[in-house]
């Protein structure tokens, strides 16, 4: 049976309230093609961005229950697709973790990603101190799942600074990597493209990336320029600044013939040990 290949990537400027943001999600998934199988990814932070570090936790949700959960599980059921909703808050006790979830087009969640790497930088803009370990709990488990698209591997954000990540997903499998995101405007300029294609070369994956975009409630600036790498390192789809939803058709004999004509995974000399071992669905 031939894999899947309509990925659609959502970028929009998230607000500070969930109310607003769900209509954003609904506008934008008007813009689907109608093509099924479908993959659709969420940025980073989609269901609020710009009321704080603190303040997400304050509005974390208990895993399997909660408004953002439901929304998004019964969004998947009626437009029939997968969704990978970016991140959001998860309770997990003093902090909450940043979590992805992956749902099936029965509305079914099939996946968790708990984003291990937390931005702790100085960046010169006008937030200049990003410090998510102080509210946020890191996750200690990589993931890899089939999907119908191949086996897809999940990292978030300030993960795809982490090559030894990128090599352990390629390690358990992983044919696509997601990388749901919010790169500062500062940082995405200077290495957004840089990295993806990188750790596309790098591990033989499509690298699926969509990125917030814009000017947020608390100031902050985020760079868009949501993208799908091939793994070759050539751009497949690019997104500008503006919201917007980038729909590719991949083509998976690409990862075929470049793992057939360069096999790095098997000519490679180095092991990467991970904090506990992969987990993966079959």
């Amino acid at each position: 049976m031939n894999k899947a290949n309509c990925i659609s990537l959502l970028q929009w400027t998230s607000k500070a309230d969930w109310e607003s943001n769900k209509q954003e999600i609904e506008r934008l998934m008007e813009k689907l093609p109608d093509t099924r199988p479908q993959l659709v990814i969420f940025p980073e932070m989609f269901a609020r961005f710009g009321a704080g570090e603190q303040r997400q936790g304050k509005f974390a949700e208990t895993a399997g229950d909660g408004d953002i959960q439901s929304f998004i599980a019964a969004l998947a059921a009626r437009h029939k697709v997968w969704i990978l909703a970016g991140t959001l808050p998860i309770d997990e006790g003093e902090r909450y973790a940043a979590a992805s979830l992956l749902y099936d087009e029965q509305g079914e969640q099939v996946a968790r990603y708990d984003k291990i790497h937390l931005f702790d930088a100085l960046v010169d803009d006008g937030t200049k101190r990003y410090q998510e370990s102080k509210f946020t709990q890191p996750g200690k488990q990589i993931v890899v799942i089939d999907t119908p698209w191949g086996k897809l591997g999940l990292s978030v954000c300030y993960d795809l600074r982490f090559p030894e990540l990128f090599r352990a997903l390629r390690n358990a499998g992983a044919e696509l990597i997601a990388l749901p995101s919010a790169f500062t405007k500062v940082t995405g300029e200077a290495h957004w493209r840089t990295l993806l294609a990188a750790r596309a070369i790098e591990q033989q994956v499509f690298m699926l990336a969509p990125n917030q975009t814009g000017t947020h409630a608390d100031g902050r600036e985020t760079w868009g320029h949501s993208m799908v790498i091939d793994p070759w390192g050539r751009e497949v789809g690019a997104l500008g600044a503006e919201p917007g939803v980038l729909t590719v058709y991949i083509d998976h004999e690409a990862i075929t013939q470049v793992r057939d004509k360069m096999p790095i995974a098997a000519h490679n000399q180095f092991e990467v040990k991970f904090i506990e071992h992969a987990t993966t669905s079959e």
